[in-house]
Formats: C-alpha cells, sequence, structure tokens
C-alpha cells in the first residue's frame, strides 16, 4: 500500500493535483476535508473534541487503508513545528501497518494563492476563501517548509498546470497508472 501525502499552504492546488492523480493512478482520496466535514456538524471547528475526531478519523482510516492495500492520497495544510505530531502520527498510521509513505510539498506564491483562493471549487466544499487569510497565515505560520527528517518532494505550481504537477508526482514515485494510460 501507498499513501501519498500532498501537503502545503491553502490554495497551492493540493486538492486539484490529488483529485488528477487520485483519476489516473486508481488511487483512492481522502482529502483534508472529508474528515473535517464529518466532525463540524457534532463539535465546533478547533475544540479539542473537534481535533481529537479528526485524528481519530484520519489515523483510523489511513491505518486501515494500509492493512487492506488500498492506495491512499492525502491532503493538508502543515504549519512547521505546530502540526509535526499529528504529521509523524499520520505517516505512523500507514507505516506501522505496512504501507510506504511518499511525502509531496506544493508551494506557491501569495499572489497566485490569492487569486485561486475564492474559486468557486474552493467554495463548494466549505474551503478556506479570503485572501486576506493568505496574509494572516503567512504570519501566523511555517507553511512552505518540508516535514522535518523525511524526504519530500517540492514542486513549484504557480505556473504549472495540475496535469503538469500530478506528472512529476506520478513519475517521480513511479506510481502505477490505470490501464490506458
Amino acid at each position: 500500500m501507498k499513501l501519498l501525502v500532498i501537503y502545503g499552504p491553502p490554495a497551492a492546488g493540493k486538492l486539484t493535483v490529488a483529485a488528477e492523480i487520485a483519476e489516473r493512478t486508481g488511487f483512492k482520496l481522502f482529502h483534508n476535508h472529508v474528515s473535517i466535514d464529518c466532525v463540524k456538524p457534532v463539535f465546533e471547528f478547533g475544540t479539542k473534541p473537534f481535533l481529537r475526531m479528526i485524528e481519530l478519523i484520519r489515523f483510523e482510516t489511513i491505518a486501515e487503508a494500509a492493512r487492506e492495500k488500498v492506495n491512499l492520497i492525502h491532503t493538508f495544510v502543515y504549519a512547521l513545528g505546530e502540526d509535526d505530531e499529528h504529521f509523524g502520527k499520520l505517516i505512523a498510521a500507514c507505516e506501522d501497518n505496512g504501507g510506504a509513505v511518499h511525502l509531496v510539498l506544493l508551494i506557491c506564491g501569495d499572489e497566485e494563492r490569492k487569486k485561486r483562493i475564492g474559486n468557486e471549487s474552493r467554495v463548494r466544499i466549505g474551503k478556506l476563501t479570503n485572501p486576506d487569510s493568505i496574509d494572516e497565515s503567512r504570519l501566523r505560520y511555517e507553511l512552505f517548509s518540508t516535514y522535518p527528517g523525511r524526504d519530500s518532494l517540492v514542486i513549484e505550481t504557480d505556473n504549472a498546470e495540475p496535469h503538469e504537477v500530478a506528472d512529476k508526482i506520478i513519475e517521480h514515485f513511479n506510481l502505477n497508472r490505470l490501464s490506458g494510460e
């Protein structure tokens, strides 16, 4: 089983690229908002029970996918330092159950992210859509760093089409393509 973790700042193209990869490889897409949307109706966003339930859903889903040999893509915004423990547990959920983890950091300049952040695709699934949040998050968090102690493929998405980024990831990690490609 392979777990492809695509991380980076908001509006860097994580979900768009992940969907492209999933369509072309058959990997299942378990993006960040799947767990958030599951928990948000019950617990207030950001509270301790909310965060505990999100971790439970994410880690157990990844662990079970590894045990059942279901290739998976997971996306999320990673803040250096603040999210290190979560990221480590996410990796362990896969590796402790026989899976292999591949990390991809997508980065994109602030101006391009401000253009993208209000896209209809983001609005439709309840993602962050306020352009001011780009500057605010830049001041509060380090969102452009790789996860320490692990290799990550780093791709700049400012001027790249999603299919081009997907091509690089598929080739770099030698991901199996669906028949017909």
